[in-house]
């Protein structure tokens, strides 16, 4: 069955060029050109992936990411948006997308972003992850510590999984992005150090101590303090 791809933005342009695109690369492709109107699409047709821009007319993008997010839209989101500076990205990023890209954007970019995000969702073997008392199932992707369940996104829960099968090792930064996202991001961003604060904060919301520890200069490493 063809992967359903759902373009939220105004820009007929854009939307024209991105259905045609996608299309040929084997996707199902649905656009809309309102915030309000995509939440409609997400509902009547869920997508496996939607393409989101910010600047859109009624809601603007982050509000439609955070609406779809909490009403538990789990479908990866990319991101588009004309603004480049940090704080813009991360507030999508704090939202729910998965990832973002600056316009204008190569189109090989994005298809290959596309297909990254998708593959995220790839059904996997059923392994049990364990340090401690925490304890990641890869099949259902559920995770506990101790007694308490603890609720991840996509990438949240990527990125524990890459800490979770190399425990105790000091992850740099530039293999924990290329182990989550699948790319190089051009170390200029902090989208890694946003994802591990939204790590830290749910894997220590019961009162626990802290796993993921920063080394300095280096990166990231899950053990103990």
């Amino acid at each position: 069955m063809l992967k359903h791809i759902l373009v939220i933005d105004d820009d007929r342009h854009i939307t024209d060029l991105l259905r045609r695109s996608l299309a040929h690369a084997g996707y199902s492709v649905t656009t809309a050109a309102t915030g309000t109107e995509g939440l409609r699409a997400v509902i009547n047709r869920p997508p496996d992936l939607i393409i989101l821009d910010v600047m859109l007319p009624e809601l603007d993008g982050f509000e439609v990411c955070r609406r779809l997010r909490e009403g538990g839209t789990a479908a990866p989101i990319l991101m588009l948006t004309a603004r480049g500076e940090v704080p813009d990205r991360v507030e999508g990023l704090r939202t729910g997308a998965d990832d973002y890209l600056i316009k204008p954007f190569a189109l090989d970019e994005l298809l290959a972003r596309v297909e990254a995000l998708l593959r995220r969702g790839q059904i996997t073997t059923q392994e049990i992850l364990r340090f401690g008392e925490l304890v990641l199932n890869t099949a259902t992707r559920e995770v506990q510590r101790g007694s308490r369940a603890i609720s991840l996104s996509t990438t949240e829960y990527l990125l524990l999984e890459v800490f979770m099968r190399h425990p105790r090792q000091v992850l740099s930064r530039s293999v924990l992005m290329e182990s989550v996202w699948g790319y190089d991001f051009g170390g200029d961003s902090n989208v890694l150090d946003v994802y591990i604060g939204y790590l830290r904060t749910k894997l220590e919301a019961g009162g626990e101590q802290r796993l993921i520890q920063t080394v300095r200069g280096v990166g990231y490493a899950l053990r103990e303090a």
